[in-house]
């Protein structure tokens, strides 16, 4: 089955993905938000099928835009349920690589930590996984 993707429902899919990466800086209060940021980005970038196109796409349509992580979550986490939502009625397939590339991002932006996620980025992570299965 392929899908069919308008330019917003690939902005949209663009900003929630990047926007858990970014999520995931901002609560790494105990590390490097930059390398937080660089190994969910590279995790990102390293997406195939048609899902590893819509993000390997030079864009500036990604909205990442806010004054706290508040802010950024009020944007991120509905975007990442609405693309959930929007790829399951594609594709189921396409579905599930999305948010397996998704929590594989995620996974290499906490790894930049020795041990496990401090409790901060633990938390974001489940609020990432929440807003991907509320769809």
């Amino acid at each position: 089955m392929s899908i069919t993707l308008t330019d917003q429902d690939k902005s949209t899919l663009r900003t929630a993905a990047y926007g858990a990466v970014s999520l995931m800086a901002a609560a790494d209060v105990a590390g490097s938000p930059h390398k937080t940021a660089t190994q969910g980005s590279i995790a990102l970038s390293s997406a195939t099928g048609p899902i590893g196109h819509v993000l390997a796409a030079k864009s500036k349509d990604i909205d990442l835009y806010g004054k706290s992580v508040a802010e950024l979550a009020d944007h991120v986490l509905p975007a990442l349920t609405a693309s959930m939502n929007l790829l399951n009625k594609q594709d189921p397939a396409e579905a599930a690589n999305f948010r397996g590339t998704v929590l594989v991002a995620i996974e290499a932006a906490a790894r930049t930590h020795q041990d496990r996620p401090s409790p901060t980025l633990a938390d974001m992570i489940r609020k990432i996984t929440a807003a991907l299965d509320a769809a």
